[in-house]
């Protein structure tokens, strides 16, 4: 079953960089994201004066044109309106009870959450979390981007 069956919304918590935050717009648009919710500091497609961020539109090419979005300063007001909604929250995260995200079917309803570049999620949101998964690393590298993370692992998820 293919993404755009689906309702699949995603938080961006504490991304600093605006070009990860257009690619990953880019990326969700792709497999029908629903909305994108930017908490924290991540940066939003719009200024404060409704002018669009340079950086996210080079990378997102339009994609943060029609994807909804939302910004909350704080990503747990969102996470507990969704659960009570019925989303299954996924974090994306290293972790000691992540599973391998090639192994995980997503129920319908679902959220994903991406954290920040260096220090991912932190132990608060990765608790709030019904579900974590993570990519496993063959490599001598500990990750991946953020943004690529973001696009191997939903395409994993929901392109099948």
């Amino acid at each position: 079953m293919f993404l755009m069956e689906r309702d699949t919304r995603v938080i961006l918590h504490n991304i600093r960089s605006a070009h990860n935050v257009g690619s990953m717009f880019r990326s969700a648009d792709a497999l029908g994201v629903t909305s994108i919710y930017c908490t924290g500091y991540t940066p939003v497609p719009v200024d404060r004066f409704g002018r669009p961020v340079k950086e996210i539109a080079k990378t997102a090419l339009g994609a943060e044109r029609v994807i909804s979005w939302k910004a909350y300063r704080h990503p747990d007001q969102i996470i507990q309106k969704l659960k009570k909604e019925g989303f299954t929250v996924i974090g994306i995260e290293q972790d000691t009870r992540a599973g391998d995200y090639k192994t995980y079917f997503p129920p319908e309803r679902t959220v994903i959450i991406m954290g920040n570049e260096v220090r991912g999620l932190s132990k608060s949101l990765r608790d709030m979390c019904d579900v974590l998964l993570e990519i496993p690393m063959r490599g001598k590298k500990e990750s991946l981007n953020v943004a690529v993370s973001f696009g191997v692992a939903l395409f994993r998820l929901y392109d099948r």
